[in-house]
């Protein structure tokens, strides 16, 4: 199934503690439904010492959030939007803003190179 929101996305948390937050998409986990977003869920992490590698102590790191607490913002209209797919007319599958109507182009951190 396509996503809807991809690593390097724009977008806005629209429920829980951080609500209103925006920050970009740090990265995808599909099988979980959820995403790391920057800045977003901050939560402290204890870690151990590892000798001649790290130091102990308390950490501050992105948890993960459900990807349906989460809205892509349109990089075109720059509103919050449910995102949509369709096919161009040479065949290929694309996401659009249910808003405007314009097609939402894969940011440069998803895109694959062959």
């Amino acid at each position: 199934m396509a996503e809807k929101i991809v690593t390097g996305d724009e977008v806005i948390v629209i429920r829980g503690k951080d609500r209103g937050a925006r920050g970009r998409v740090r990265q995808n986990l599909p099988r979980e439904d959820r995403v790391i977003v920057e800045g977003v869920n901050i939560v402290k992490k204890h870690q151990r010492a590892i000798p001649g590698v790290r130091q102990a102590g308390i950490i501050e790191m992105e948890a993960p959030i459900h990807v349906s607490k989460v809205m892509l913002i349109c990089p075109h209209c720059g509103k919050p939007t449910r995102v949509g797919f369709r096919f161009t007319e040479t065949g290929e599958k694309v996401r659009y803003c249910k808003k405007c109507q314009q097609v939402i182009e894969k940011p440069a951190l998803h895109r694959r190179t062959k």
